[in-house]
């Protein structure tokens, strides 16, 4: 490139510049030019360039729309601090310090309550996890017995009865509840009689049971109504002789000997379950009957009527029962009804001599009632000697309840 200027030198006065000199300066301005020239952007850096434009665009849209909310009196939602990222690093290191906190607050104290209650079990509460401690111990239900029992049950634990566990310290609190310890045995052809009758029978008998020894009605005092419609009203003497127990009770005619009463006025049953445990068999009676035979033990846990309304204890009463159900073709009965042919009971902690009608348990907290015991000890919870051929024991004494 050659410079040329307006004027000429022997016009300026000015010396002509060298030849070597501008060389130089044209190799200098052709460099200068070409790194001064515009380049075509690469790839990334137009990706670069559009994303900024973008963000640029919305952050003025974002700026339009505020001055218009501003105007209109509206405000947008604010976004809490992290709403996409998360809390922020300080948020995130202040909760920490508040756990760490809470533990090291918490930590000692409940090391020292495991290890306590690692060295005392007792010490939970018998109602922690839904459950009880001693009912745990007490162990699952026992299995329907079958067959008599060869020894009276073993020695359970002495803890005692409350509200919340009338039957604690008690063989019973292994027993099944209610009717549904009565089993009825599957019914078979008796002699005369079908399948469909022996089981009328059975479920009878069954129906007798539940009503005499644990219909709420009959357990306060009442009319045992329900027991009694199920007894054949043409027996002879029986409907005589029930109706007398009940109007008039005496030594010689006391309902206690069929059926379980308490005085509502003495004693009240504890919660709503009496345990029983027993079995019930049938073979063929005389004449081509069914005769059915039940062996039962209840046990009623009661408090005071008056008094001390927490103190609990338990009755505890064995009956034996047979009844038949005749063949109507052969026999002048009602059909559906049953006859009792043999009854008999033994009856824990109630007072001796004492024959109004009721069972009258023995607490703790109140004199003894009723003649003293003269008898020898039994155990309420045997069921392993036969109660039907057992002699006369008269009143005895207890050797648990």
């Amino acid at each position: 490139m050659v410079l040329v200027s307006d004027q000429q030198p022997g016009e300026t006065g000015e010396p002509t510049v060298p030849d070597d000199v501008w060389e130089q300066f044209a190799r200098d301005s052709e460099r200068d030019i070409r790194a001064s020239a515009p380049k075509e952007p690469s790839a990334r850096a137009r990706m670069v360039t559009e994303r900024l434009r973008l963000q640029d665009e919305r952050e003025a849209e974002q700026a339009a729309r505020r001055s218009t909310w501003k105007k209109k009196g509206a405000r947008p939602a604010a976004q809490p601090e992290g709403w996409r990222t998360g809390p922020a690093r300080s948020e995130t290191d202040e909760r920490a310090a508040r756990r760490r906190k809470v533990w090291a607050i918490l930590g000692v104290p409940l090391a020292v309550a495991v290890a306590v209650v690692a060295m005392k079990p007792s010490l939970l509460p018998d109602d922690l996890f839904g459950g009880s401690a001693a009912s745990a111990s007490a162990g699952p239900e026992l299995p329907a017995e079958t067959a008599a029992p060869t020894a009276p049950p073993s020695a359970a634990s002495s803890r005692t009865p409350t509200r919340e566990r009338p039957f604690a310290g008690s063989p019973a609190e292994r027993w099944a509840d209610g009717a549904a310890a009565i089993i009825v045995p599957k019914a078979t052809p008796v002699g005369a009689l079908t399948k469909e009758q022996v089981a009328t029978a059975l479920r009878d008998a069954k129906n007798l049971l539940v009503g005499a020894n644990l219909d709420p009605a009959t357990l306060r005092g009442e009319r045992p109504a329900a027991a009694i419609a199920v007894l054949d009203p043409q027996q002879p003497r029986m409907a005589d002789d029930v109706d007398r127990m009940l109007r008039a009770p005496d030594e010689k005619h006391d309902p206690v000997t069929l059926f379980s009463r308490f005085d509502p006025h003495e004693v009240r049953l504890v919660g709503h379950v009496v345990k029983a445990r027993g079995r019930m068999t049938f073979k063929e009676g005389k004449n081509g009957s069914v005769a059915i035979h039940a062996d039962y033990t209840f046990v009623y846990p009661v408090s005071p009527a008056d008094g001390n309304a927490d103190e609990v204890t338990r009755t505890i009463v064995r009956r034996v029962l047979d009844v038949a159900f005749l063949d109507p073709r052969k026999y002048r009965v009602t059909p559906g009804k049953v006859t009792i042919s043999y009854y008999t009971q033994e009856i824990g902690n109630s007072a001796c001599d004492v024959h109004d009608g009721f069972l009258h348990p023995q607490f703790d907290s109140a004199a003894p009632a009723g003649a003293t015991p003269t008898g020898p000890a039994i155990d309420p919870y045997d069921r392993s000697h036969d109660l039907s051929n057992s002699p006369e024991k008269g009143c005895g004494t207890l050797s648990r309840t």
